[in-house]
């Protein structure tokens, strides 16, 4: 090429003009650009020559500004409508000549610009381009469309997205949800990082993103990673610092269905015919509900009356939700895909729509309610000498916190003699049932509870108040279990498989209370479930099922509705292999259920945990985890929480000390303590 040559050629992907200097080597020739860089170019990357004339580098401006009048995209649909019957082809020359009836330097380069450019009527073959046919312009034109929509979609999105992160308001549009739910699925990987104890970087090379994901990630400039999504949706106000991955990876349902809430108000405006029309009348009872002032759900209620041959009955009340269902309608099966209310630091995921589980379903003070009552005579050992159970209707005198009762119980309150007999009971139901071989373990139990920003923590009381009502349940339970078994009703039967203990030689080594109870824990087998009795040997009772919270367990509810229809003569609505294959379904489910309520009260826990650095905490020493690496189980004792520790020097079991948290992640499920020594310590607890 002659040094002048006026030559177009790209940088990535961007049309440039230059000036033709001079060869470089014996293939490629340096160019100048209109900005005044030079650059290398081989033939190939030369796409439009301007022939006819030399240039100089200022002359560069002057030309394409000549050019800019003749570049109007829609004169090609002219030129396509005459050429498209012949399916010709067209080189730049013949189409200036087409368009503008001139074939001159400035002429041609805009006649090859607009084809070079066209996504439409004309496609590239060779040095010239063919007319596309009408089918091909009609399908082009709609790709188009769809592509512009889709752009206009994205800008709109990123606008959106820019006021989100200003902290402004934003009315997402049902696209971005479909964008924002996608990065939601990605994020919440996080959870398997605990599940699977994988860390961040192999979390996302075994999980890449989604193509949709991955666009919207990289047109947002955020890293293509779980975490990377996680604290997107943490900017854009769309997901809590704190946000629940375990609830979010699991299948737990958190919304009811608009048809089961319609199907619940439908209920509670035109009440369903009751298919117990022989209700025992027990509204002279004083019936008693304890639970904790927070408790909303309240499904159990106490009485105590002495009979006309002076023998004492107890009543275990319990709420009756299948007065308000039947087997396989809308509330029945969402009730079982739920499987039990799911109780978690930041609230509780109910297992029926609020509106009847807080209301009709549950045990109302001074209301008239139905229930399931268990009338039990004990024996004064504290064995079941007698019984009987009847659907029923009570009307709950007092609604008492657990805090109450044991102030009734202390002060010895003459007004209300049915507590203090209720009370003797349980301590003679629990005296007879360790008898019988039931095992005791005491552990301290953490309650975490999140409100707002603050995290706080106590130690379930194992008080006199929560032993009494505890006792009643159980007591219902081998009631009703017995009942089933007597009847050869099909139930979901609990039991335990007596455990191995240690021999009382090896446990009176270990330092008694605590690390004595760990190690009896460690021993106990899981508890089964079944349609056939079994016997429960933590408990010391032979055969035993739950009744006692039919609004919070599935399981429960299946005793009701089998004892139900037993009590009134009717075929029971699941026979036994009907009734093992939901009882494997709903086992599935609550299985998962703990699973997510352990692991966030874990991470609250750990959450607690880091916001104190510089609190010392006084722990136990529980047991060996990998005693060849002094990896021990501590116990927080102000806490009540069991986590892992690694020490630097051997410790003794049931060994006291002070230590401080030096690193935690609650995302990560990390926790590193260390031991305080002497010094420290004093300063610390001064």
């Amino acid at each position: 090429m002659e040094k002048g040559t006026l030559v177009e050629f790209r940088v990535q992907g961007d049309r440039r003009l230059g000036i033709v200097e001079r060869p470089d080597g014996k293939t490629r020739w340096f160019v100048v650009d209109e900005r005044g860089q030079s650059h290398s170019l081989a033939p190939r990357q030369i796409t439009y020559t301007v022939n006819g004339q030399t240039y100089k580098l200022s002359e560069i401006t002057s030309f394409l500004e000549q050019v800019k009048p003749y570049l109007d995209p829609s004169s090609l649909e002219v030129a396509w409508e005459l050429l498209v019957e012949g399916g010709e082809t067209v080189t730049p020359n013949e189409m200036a000549n087409l368009l503008f009836s001139q074939s001159g330097t400035l002429h041609c380069y805009a006649a090859y610009c607009l084809l070079s450019d066209d996504k439409l009527y004309f496609k590239q073959k060779g040095d010239a381009y063919e007319a596309r046919t009408p089918g091909q312009v009609a399908e082009r034109k709609h790709q188009l469309e769809v592509e512009a929509l889709k752009a206009k979609g994205q800008h709109e999105f990123l606008a959106r997205v820019e006021q989100a992160l200003k902290g402004e308001a934003v009315e997402w549009q049902r696209h971005d949800r479909q964008r924002l739910e996608g990065i939601e699925k990605y994020a919440a990987l996080l959870a398997d990082t605990v599940r699977m104890g994988v860390n961040y970087d192999s979390l996302a090379r075994a999980y890449p993103p989604s193509a949709p994901v991955l666009e919207t990630m990289t047109m947002l400039g955020r890293p293509t990673t779980p975490q990377g999504a996680f604290q997107l949706l943490v900017d854009l106000g769309c997901w809590s610092p704190h946000e629940n991955l375990f609830l979010r990876r699991s299948l737990i349902p958190i919304q009811f269905p608009q048809k089961v809430l319609e199907v619940a108000q439908q209920h509670l405006d035109f009440p369903p015919i009751d298919s117990d029309t022989n209700r025992l009348d027990l509204t002279h009872l004083k019936v008693y509900t304890i639970d904790d002032e927070t408790t909303t759900e309240i499904d159990d209620g106490l009485s105590w009356e002495v009979l006309a041959d002076g023998r004492e009955r107890l009543w275990v009340h319990i709420a009756d939700p299948t007065r308000w269902l039947v087997p396989e309608d809308e509330l029945d099966l969402e009730a079982r895909k739920r499987g039990s209310t799911v109780y978690l630091p930041t609230g509780m995921i109910p297992m029926f729509p609020e509106l009847l589980a807080t209301g009709p379903m549950s045990l109302v003070q001074g209301r008239v309610c139905c229930a399931l009552s268990f009338g039990i005579v004990l024996r004064t050992t504290g064995a079941v000498e007698d019984y009987s159970i009847h659907t029923s209707l009570i009307k709950p005198t007092y609604r008492l916190t657990y805090e109450d009762v044991d102030e009734m119980l202390q002060l010895g309150v003459q007004a209300e003699p049915e507590i203090e007999a209720i009370a003797t009971w349980a301590n003679r139901r629990k005296a007879w049932r360790y008898a019988q071989g039931a095992i005791s373990i005491n552990m301290p139990e953490a309650t975490i509870k999140v409100k707002g920003d603050e995290i706080n923590i106590d130690i379930l009381d194992d008080s006199p108040s929560r032993q009494l009502v505890a006792e009643m349940m159980i007591l219902a339970g081998e009631v009703a279990a017995h009942y089933g078994k007597t009847h050869n009703i099909p139930l979901p039967f609990r039991g335990q498989p007596q455990p191995e203990l240690p021999p009382d030689e090896e446990l009176l080594q270990l330092p008694p209370g605590f690390v004595r109870a760990c190690a009896m824990r460690r021993c106990m087998p899981k508890s089964e479930m079944s349609i056939t009795p079994l016997r429960h040997a933590g408990l010391g009772l032979d055969t035993y099922t739950q009744a006692t919270s039919p609004i919070r367990r599935y399981s429960d509810l299946l005793t009701h509705f089998q004892l139900k229809a037993h009590l009134r003569g009717e075929v029971l609505p699941f026979s036994a292999e009907q009734l093992k294959e939901v009882m494997m379904t709903v086992t599935t489910i609550t299985q998962e259920v703990t699973m997510v309520e352990r692991q966030t009260n874990r991470y609250y826990a750990l959450e607690y945990l880091r916001r104190h650095p510089e609190q010392a905490w006084h722990v136990t020493v529980l047991m060996w985890l990998r005693e060849d690496s002094n990896l021990a189980l501590i116990l927080l004792e102000d806490l009540g929480l069991q986590l892992p520790m690694s020490f630097k020097r051997y410790v003794n079991l049931g060994e006291q000390i002070l230590v401080k948290v030096i690193h935690a992640d609650p995302q990560k499920d990390l926790i590193q303590f260390q031991e305080i020594i002497y010094q420290e310590a004093q300063t610390a607890v001064n």
